[in-house]
């Protein structure tokens, strides 16, 4: 399991062990040693002041008037300049003619020339001791212009040590406190916050199991809000899909136990006739209400699966969809002697939704086509698309509906004044519930020429 996915199962706590603490952690890191680089140079910027006053003196002692080079070395300002270094100190006077060598003579030199006059800071190794040197050549007072002097004072570097560490001690005591704080601090702040998540968690489990009420998000913090508005939503469509789940099974009840009633009823009245002709009379209604009951039975799973199925968006053939349903209702048709057609574009029409929920909606528009619709009428079946999105549609010469009613039709069971006694009222209902999955809708109207419905199927594209 990689680093990204134990993050996603780790709680805050661990998430700020594991993410923050190293983070500050490196934080204190660089500031240390930005504080010790700070330090070294303060402390550099501090003795180094001691170190040329202990060159400007000894500069100041060296005299030509003699008309050689003498100097007079201040011994005690030199014992009191070692007992302020901690350590050893060291000084060398060199004439550049080689005549003169005072001090030590085996100082290392500066790296590079001198620019005369100007007094050089330089750390270097003496006999395995780390000292810091300054140098400093300056013109002699005498006839020979070339002639110079270089005076050199080194110190060792274990005072300026010592003050460093002492310093970066202080400096690591220091950050390490601010760090415990900012810990203590992150996590107590990490801890209030959390409270309200804590309290609406205990809210959560102590409902009931059928409780979809929303979430009230008035006390608590504007970032929750969002989280709490989403569960909210999904609660609501949860709820939307109970209700619908407990409608169909009304509907589905209700429908069957009518056709059961009246199958018993039918089957009650062929025991008690003892005429064989309307024995089978009887049989022959029995025959038909068994397949009312079976094309009710099979628009309730349709209806159910319009509703609740995952609508699966895929590219298909208009015309194929077309031809399919064509080919599956004609025998209905002909059965009426009905003109049944369809009606695409030269070129296929490719669209994209779900081809097997269309399918059904397109059959029941067009099987409520051919119900309705009188012997030897005319049933055409279509398909469109544009810009905006695709259609399907079905039209036929029949009866028609009033303009009151084609707003009220698609409701469930809601059937018009020109239905058959035969119909469910599920038809236009699948169809527009199919619709809306497609974020579509289902409109009915007149045709344009003479008596007759239009019904159109339209989604957009994604």
């Amino acid at each position: 399991m990689g680093l990204t996915a134990r993050l996603r199962r780790a709680s805050l706590w661990r998430l700020l062990a594991v993410l923050l603490l190293p983070l500050l952690a490196m934080v204190t890191g660089v500031e240390l040693w930005m504080t010790r680089h700070d330090a070294l140079e303060a402390a550099n910027a501090a003795y180094d002041r001691s170190l040329l006053g202990a060159l400007k003196s000894i500069d100041a002692n060296i005299s030509t008037a003699s008309g050689g080079l003498s100097a007079e070395l201040p011994y005690s300002m030199l014992e009191f300049f070692e007992l302020t270094a901690s350590g050893n100190v060291y000084f060398r006077v060199a004439s550049s003619d080689g005549l003169v060598e005072l001090g030590n003579a085996d100082l290392p030199l500066p790296p590079g020339p001198l620019e005369p006059g100007v007094p050089r800071f330089y750390d270097a190794t003496y006999f395995g001791e780390s000292v810091r040197l300054a140098a400093y050549r300056r013109a002699l007072d005498r006839a020979e212009p070339a002639s110079t002097v270089l005076v050199q004072v080194a110190e060792s570097t274990r005072s300026r040590q010592d003050f460093t560490d002492r310093f970066v001690r202080r400096a690591v005591q220091r950050d390490a406190l601010v760090l415990a704080l900012m810990v203590l601090g992150t996590a107590a702040l990490l801890a209030v916050a959390l409270r309200p998540l804590a309290r609406l968690a205990r809210e959560v489990q102590a409902r009931s199991s059928d409780d979809m009420t929303p979430l009230a998000s008035t006390d608590l913090p504007a970032d929750i809000r969002p989280l709490v508005d989403a569960v909210n939503q999904q609660m609501a469509r949860t709820q939307g899909l109970v209700a619908q789940q407990r409608q169909f099974l009304d509907d589905a009840s209700h429908q069957l136990r009518t056709h059961l009633t009246t199958l018993q009823m039918q089957i009650d009245y062929a025991r008690r006739e003892g005429d064989s002709t309307q024995v089978q009379h009887t049989l022959a209604a029995i025959g038909g209400e068994i397949a009312r009951a079976t094309r009710s039975t099979q628009q309730l799973l349709a209806l159910g699966r319009s509703d609740t199925a995952a609508v699966e968006l895929t590219p298909f053939d208009l015309a194929a969809l077309l031809r399919t349903v064509a080919l599956e209702l004609l025998p209905q048709a002909r059965a009426k002697q009905i003109d049944f057609g369809i009606h695409t574009p030269a070129a296929g029409i490719e669209a994209v939704g779900d081809s097997g929920l269309l399918r059904e909606a397109l059959t029941n528009l067009a099987a409520n086509a051919i119900a309705y619709t009188p012997a030897q009428g005319t049933v055409t079946v279509s398909a469109a698309g544009d810009s905006l999105g695709w259609s399907i549609s079905v039209e036929d010469n029949g009866p028609g509906l009033p303009a009151e009613e084609r707003d009220a039709l698609g409701q469930r069971y809601r059937r018009g004044s020109q239905a058959t006694a035969g119909g469910s009222g599920l038809g236009l209902a699948i169809a527009r519930s199919i619709a809306e999955r497609h974020r579509g809708s289902l409109r009915l109207q007149a045709r344009a020429e003479g008596p007759g419905l239009l019904a159109i199927l339209w989604w957009p594209r994604a």
